[in-house]
């Protein structure tokens, strides 16, 4: 299994981080492999894939298939983000456009696991790359940016959110697939046959996206762990708020309760919920007050979700009612 070790010193340095770049290397991963990941991405793949195989050459198709194959996402495609700030997609960029022609042949021939195909034997393929790159953020992804973003800082709270409360275990054991906490300063961060590594004193990043994840490093400082976000792109479907909530709340305040599970700002719930920004606002400021949910400022937005009694509201109005007593007179 792939385990990174760790010391206290570097969990406890650890943080989250929003990449432009990586969600346009997860979009870029999805365009290619053609199959969506959650249903949200089902209909962001209708709306692009067809742009997206029109835009591809023959080297460049190639290039993107050796680089994100089954077994391995090529390292100068996958850069690790910077561990401070918040640069722009073009700063980011930069890193995979001015890589060595040699050190990019190298990366795809571990990836491959032997000799490069002929047409990939050029010296333009970071170049290549990073037109395929930007072509996928204009086109795909930042479209939709403003909202993805949302949902990626939504994350993080909530992640850290867990954190307070049940610990890193508890954070990191469901964070991507075949990732888990091991105790005794190790992290399985996959479940495939690599030798550890020793990161302790390096940086630690966590990045999310809205498609599938990978890890990345730049060996010895920086070590990335990017791993599927969950949110509204994730799971479009919301569930309904309880009959009974309705008639204690009101239906449209019972409705924004249910919502924050997870955390949305009050841009979110309006899209969500269908409701105005006024009504959003009055409901989220009366259950401020009864103290059903909390906030939280992360970057330039304000996030709600709920608290413990907001939980515990919840899921006792989800519970089946017990069955009406009954006296039975005998005669």
């Amino acid at each position: 299994m792939g385990l990174w070790q760790v010391n206290a010193d570097t969990l406890a340095g650890s943080r989250f981080v929003v990449s432009a770049l990586n969600e346009t290397i997860s979009a870029l991963i999805a365009l290619q492999r053609a199959t969506a990941s959650h249903p949200g991405e089902r209909a962001w793949l209708d709306a692009h894939l067809p742009s997206y195989r029109e835009r591809l050459d023959p080297v460049t198709a190639l290039l993107v298939r050796a680089g994100f194959n089954r077994r391995w996402n090529v390292d100068f495609l996958t850069p690790t983000p910077p561990a401070s700030g918040s640069p722009s997609f073009a700063a980011e960029l930069t890193v995979i456009r001015e890589t060595a022609p040699p050190a990019a042949r190298a990366d795809l021939e571990v990836a491959l696991d032997g000799p490069l195909p002929p047409l990939l034997r050029r010296d333009d393929l970071p170049a290549l790359a990073a037109d395929l790159l930007e072509w996928v953020w204009a086109e795909t992804v930042r479209p939709y940016w403003a909202r993805r973003r949302r949902i990626l800082e939504a994350d993080i709270v909530s992640r850290t959110r867990q954190l307070s409360l049940d610990g890193w275990a508890a954070a990191l054991n469901d964070m991507r697939e075949g990732m888990r906490w091991l105790g005794d300063g190790r992290l399985q961060i996959n479940v495939h046959d690599h030798p550890p590594r020793e990161i302790s004193g390096a940086q630690l990043l966590f990045v999310p996206v809205t498609g599938r994840g990978w890890v990345s490093w730049e060996e010895p400082h920086r070590y990335a762990v990017v791993y599927p976000c969950s949110g509204v792109l994730a799971s479009p479907d919301r569930t309904p708020a309880p009959e009974a909530l309705g008639r204690l709340l009101g239906p449209a305040r019972a409705g924004v309760l249910v919502l924050l599970s997870s955390p949305f700002s009050t841009t979110q719930m309006v899209a969500l919920t269908g409701q105005g920004l006024g009504s959003v606002g009055r409901h989220l400021r009366v259950l401020l007050d009864a103290g059903l949910v909390n906030r939280r400022r992360t970057g330039r937005s304000v996030l709600y979700y709920r608290t413990s009694a907001g939980d515990t509201l919840v899921a006792a109005a989800h519970r089946p009612a017990d069955p009406p007593l009954r006296l039975v007179l005998h005669h």
